[in-house]
């Protein structure tokens, strides 16, 4: 088990590498310049000049690039252009909200699909099934930027029932959480049907049948248990896209996480603070990654020894 961590550690490193080149890339082709936004436009040629020797921009950017992979492998990416703060303080600060959100929509999403994934199974064809499948098809076609607005406009603005912004109580939580974890329940109730159906007609389940095994334990020990490696892969992969949906799930409801503050920062071109979201979107995929593999070996022993 141990070299198989060791190995999977080990390729992550390029990967990261990778990433990290891939968005120092795609902020400097970014349209604008953060120097003028921060003087404006009136601002004379020499303090322009100025600003941007003491920011480092005026360097070519194979010295920024190479400068910005040093300082990120040691944990420094920088100072805000906006606010003159570490870009690792501002995102600390905003990361409690965003777990916050996102472990709240995977709580939903796995309360609902689960159940609804078995049920589905246990009963395929059925009006129990098409009902099943019809509300997990619903749940992939509603974008988020859509979803939220209605949730809004009909609990909060309609009936009042919950806060339309903000973060303080759970009441605050609920439409974000919803929003967020509509899309993954979706996704995991319909792999979990389609894996467990398959497991239910594999031989060792009729065999446990025939042992007089009750119904409930040949669906959750024994067909259940073995159609977890495909959902634990769509989970795991689906985390990376919680934090990405939350940009856009943050802004709607001024939630005071890492994805409203990755969209204010693009506003401003703060370059430093862009950059620092997005390799924290990009890694926690990396390491959503890692974490299935080493999942895998712990559901699967034939996994470890390949």
């Amino acid at each position: 088990m141990t070299r198989f961590l060791l190995r999977r550690v080990v390729l992550t490193i390029p990967v990261l590498i990778g990433v990290a080149t891939l968005v120092f890339s795609l902020i400097h082709l970014v349209p604008g310049d953060p120097v003028q936004v921060l003087l404006g436009e009136t601002a004379a040629p020499e303090d322009v000049a100025v600003l941007r020797h003491r920011l480092g921009l005026d360097r070519p950017l194979l010295v920024q690039y190479v400068s910005f992979l040093s300082r990120a492998a040691v944990g420094d990416l920088g100072t805000s252009l906006r606010t003159n703060q570490p870009v690792v303080q501002a995102i600390a600060e905003r990361m409690p909200a965003t777990f916050e959100l996102a472990i709240a929509s995977i709580v939903v999403a796995l309360v609902v699909a689960i159940p609804l994934g078995i049920l589905a199974a246990v009963r395929a064809r059925t009006a129990v099934d098409y009902v099943a499948t019809t509300a997990a098809l619903l749940g992939v076609s509603m974008p988020n930027f859509w979803l939220g607005p209605m949730l809004a406009l009909v609990f909060s603005i309609g009936l009042g029932w919950f806060p339309v912004s903000g973060r303080g109580t759970v009441a605050h939580l609920v439409l974000p959480a919803i929003t967020l974890g509509a899309s993954l329940a979706a996704v995991l109730a319909r792999m979990t049907r389609a894996n467990l159906l398959e497991e239910l007609g594999e031989l060792y389940v009729l065999a446990a049948r025939a042992r007089g095994v009750p119904p409930w334990a040949v669906v959750v020990r024994h067909g259940f248990r073995n159609s977890l490696i495909p959902v634990v892969t769509v989970l795991g992969l689906q985390l990376g896209s919680v934090l990405t949906g939350a940009v856009i799930t943050e802004t709607i409801f001024a939630w005071p996480g890492v994805g409203r503050l990755l969209v204010q920062s693009i506003g401003f071109r703060d370059y430093p603070l862009v950059q620092g979201c997005i390799l924290l979107i990009a890694v926690t995929y990396v390491a959503m990654n890692l974490l299935v593999d080493v999942a895998y070996g712990l559901l699967d022993p034939r996994v470890r020894y390949e």
